[in-house]
């Protein structure tokens, strides 16, 4: 179910969905499916992390390719009839410390069957054993290494973390190849001083994370630098110039407000800005294709958000 739309610049379109009954009993089965596996982890928290992620199917009629060469780790995930110069750069979530690209081929398998364009899932160095700026410089290589493989058009996709390092790409202006024809990210985490006012709000109840939660990575990530850093946080340093922008978000994360700032920003700064906010469903939802009607709903609207940018 979606709610009116509202404009809130001429270039920004803020569209509120809400759940039916039916679709926040599902939602509650999921959390509670979340819940109990960080509750009586099988592993490390990475294992455990990794677990929850790949919960999510790799959709039928894709072929899986490891990439471990030319200083770049990650998996093709190529769905049948994929075009040789498009691609989407899927980056990974996992506050900078989990996550990898093997665990995530599932979602990204979901957007390029959906979009029918190839997605790269990159690997990228993790905290502590690597701070920032590796996660930022990897991130742009990789940009750079689908440019040596063919790729003249890219999409950058990424979800939490990797929806921030996604939009760190685009302050390389270093690198014009291959181009960036869209973004499109899932909660993303843009602000590592916690400024928002989400984080601190009485009416936000995000069933995933507490401040806390979140603290702590980015202080192990950090090392010291400073959380204002564009690299480390985009909303600081907005382009003057961007591709078309999707963002997707739950309405009561403590993120939410990430989402909102970015957009605002992006928005008056002239570039075509989406923002849907979901009420009701979790951090980084869309993985629960499983289960989730509205998570496939979103993924839906980000292969239709894509196609319709690429040159």
């Amino acid at each position: 179910m979606t709610s009116a739309t509202i404009s809130t610049t001429t270039t920004t379109v803020e569209t509120r969905h809400v759940l039916s009954d039916d679709e926040r009993q599902i939602e509650q089965a999921v959390l509670a499916e979340i819940h109990a596996l960080f509750s009586n982890p099988t592993g490390n928290q990475r294992e455990t992390y990794d677990t929850l992620i790949t919960k999510t199917p790799i959709a039928d009629a894709v072929t899986l390719e490891a990439i471990d060469r030319d200083g770049v780790s990650g998996w093709w995930v190529r769905p049948a009839g994929a075009p040789a110069d498009r691609a989407i750069l899927f980056v990974h979530g996992g506050a900078y410390v989990l996550g990898s690209a093997k665990a995530y081929r599932g979602l990204a398998s979901q957007v390029a069957v959906r979009a029918g364009v190839a997605a790269f899932v990159a690997d990228y160095p993790l905290a502590p054993e690597h701070v920032f700026p590796a996660a930022p410089e990897a991130a742009a290589a990789v940009r750079r290494w689908l440019g040596s493989q063919g790729v003249s058009q890219v999409a950058l996709v990424g979800d939490s973390a990797g929806g921030g390092l996604a939009l760190s790409v685009l302050g390389d202006a270093a690198t014009t190849s291959p181009s960036i024809a869209s973004v499109a990210v899932f909660s993303p985490w843009l602000d590592l001083a916690m400024t928002g006012a989400s984080f601190g709000s009485p009416d936000i109840h995000d069933p995933i994370f507490q401040p806390e939660m979140l603290a702590g990575p980015a202080a192990v990530y950090l090392a010291g630098a400073d959380p204002k850093d564009g690299r480390a946080s985009p909303l600081y340093a907005v382009p003057e110039a961007l591709p078309p922008l999707l963002i997707q978000v739950g309405g009561d994360e403590i993120l939410l407000d990430d989402s909102l700032r970015y957009a605002q920003a992006a928005g008056e700064k002239g570039g075509e800005v989406r923002l849907d906010i979901f009420e009701g469903l979790h951090h980084v939802f869309q993985g629960a294709t499983r289960d989730l009607p509205p998570a496939r709903r979103a993924l839906d609207a980000v292969a239709a958000f894509l196609s319709r940018h690429w040159a």
